[in-house]
């Protein structure tokens, strides 16, 4: 092929090659604080005023890691999933907890200056009146929970249907499931489709969390096949 027939050519893929670039990342869900393209797989900031999620690029999870980068504002949500089999939490202490249902979860509210509690429904998530010296006592027979971030990190309970789990999870994992039982509900029992939906989002969380114990001293690695902490699930709505 002559000289100039190879520029062309070379020149062709160029841009063929620069307009697939172009097209993937059209395709990518824009950063919320700078409107980069980002990955399925990445991380959020919770934004403190609006008690909503952002979805931000690996940039602004560096900056927003830095410590006091969000401010009072925005705070990065970590991505530490802890399984507590061990958790001190017997019959009388969740009634003690007040809460109506068998699955809750509970996060440091800074706004409000104390843990509050919230269970997934039809209707999304519903507060709780949770007492607080019942607070009290379940942190003191689990000193892990005073390790909570907050806003950002939520003890989660699933006692439904006879379980009893116990997850230390970022706060997103939290609104995952009431996302998935608010648009998955059906009628007063919830369907089939429903609790197949939410035993996958429990056994997807077991993969994926690290095995911790209730006063915190050690953790053991999660089991082969875990995912990664940027992974994202499939059940996220």
């Amino acid at each position: 092929m002559p000289a100039g027939g190879a520029t062309l050519a070379s020149s062709r893929l160029r841009r063929l090659a620069q307009q697939a670039a172009e097209e993937k990342a059209a395709e990518l869900e824009p950063c919320e604080m700078c409107g980069e393209p980002i990955a399925p797989q990445h991380r959020h900031v919770v934004d403190l005023s609006s008690r909503e999620l952002k979805c931000i690029c690996r940039a602004c999870k560096i900056l927003f890691d830095r410590p006091a980068s969000g401010g009072d504002h925005y705070r990065l949500v970590p991505d530490r999933r802890l399984r507590i089999p061990d958790l001190a939490l017997d019959d009388a202490l969740w009634e003690s907890l007040r809460v109506p249902v068998d699955m809750a979860f509970f996060f440091h509210h800074s706004e409000a200056e104390r843990v509050l509690a919230f269970y997934p429904g039809p209707m999304g998530a519903t507060e709780s009146q949770l007492e607080l010296h019942a607070w009290q006592e379940l942190e003191a027979a689990n000193p892990l929970l005073a390790t909570l971030e907050p806003d950002v990190e939520a003890l989660l309970v699933n006692r439904a249907r006879g379980a009893r789990e116990h997850f230390l999870v970022p706060i997103e994992d939290a609104y995952d499931l009431v996302g998935l039982i608010r648009t998955r509900w059906r009628g007063l029992t919830g369907g089939q489709e429903a609790w197949e939906g939410i035993n996958e989002f429990f056994e997807t969380l077991a993969r994926r969390s690290k095995e911790g114990t209730r006063d915190g001293s050690t953790s053991r690695p999660a089991p082969p096949g875990a995912g990664g902490g940027e992974e994202r699930a499939a059940w996220r709505t």
